[in-house]
């Protein structure tokens, strides 16, 4: 009996599309993992990604249909892919740990990157999608050289409608800054509702895959998590 040719990593993608033609619903979160997030609030911060992992598996649309990719902003000036793109149903929650400072701009260009790179994947195997989701949660600010370029890349892409980016600040974050990311004010995290917070996300990028075109910008009601 022959022995089943196990596929390499360049192939990979391509059986993903090939067994699973479902339009994407792309969803990229970036991460301040940076050392202020140590002890409670990096736990919280595993145990929201776990419940998100959960609730995208158990929703039979969201999980074929919707796709991730996570980058943590760590170190002094690196951006690290912690979760390459991989399809809700595939999803493994990656386990964070908290240290260095906070390079958000590196992180969001790197998300950008991603981006651009996965709509062609899509294109060349005849996957339609859905415009893609960013969305930058931090308990600081950038700390990084050349972050507000990076953060004017962002703006333009959400302005030609490349990408919608939300940034979500926690106890401590200078929403100011954040908010130089993305076209939309910044929300405040109630706490440490990040459990709250990824069930809201697992909830609407579910709505959203599903939705009609012109329902990109659909979100459910986010009094669970935000701090008004």
């Amino acid at each position: 009996m022959n022995e089943q040719k196990k596929p390499t990593d360049d192939t990979i993608p391509y059986v993903e599309f090939a067994d699973n033609a479902n339009e994407r619903t792309p969803c990229v979160l970036v991460l301040d993992c940076s050392g202020s997030m140590r002890g409670e609030p990096i736990k919280q911060l595993n145990a929201g990604l776990s419940a998100l992992e959960k609730e995208l598996k158990e929703d039979i649309d969201a999980s074929s249909r919707v796709q991730l990719l996570i980058i943590k902003a760590c170190g002094k000036d690196e951006a690290v892919i912690s979760s390459d793109w991989v399809d809700a149903m595939n999803f493994t929650a990656p386990v964070m740990e908290a240290g260095g400072l906070t390079p958000l701009g590196k992180a969001m260009e790197l998300a950008l990157q991603k981006i651009e790179e996965q709509k062609c994947l899509y294109d060349s195997c005849g996957v339609t999608s859905k415009r893609p989701w960013i969305f930058l949660i931090s308990d600081g600010e950038p700390t990084d050289y050349g972050w507000e370029q990076a953060a004017e890349k962002c703006r333009y892409a959400q302005q030609n409608k490349k990408v919608i980016i939300h940034a979500v600040g926690t106890q401590g974050a200078n929403l100011e800054k954040l908010a130089k990311f993305s076209l939309m004010s910044p929300k405040r995290l109630t706490g440490l509702k990040f459990t709250e917070f990824f069930l809201w996300l697992s909830r609407s990028v579910s709505c959203i895959s599903k939705a009609a075109p012109n329902a990109d910008d659909l979100l459910e009601d986010i009094n669970d998590w935000n701090d008004e």
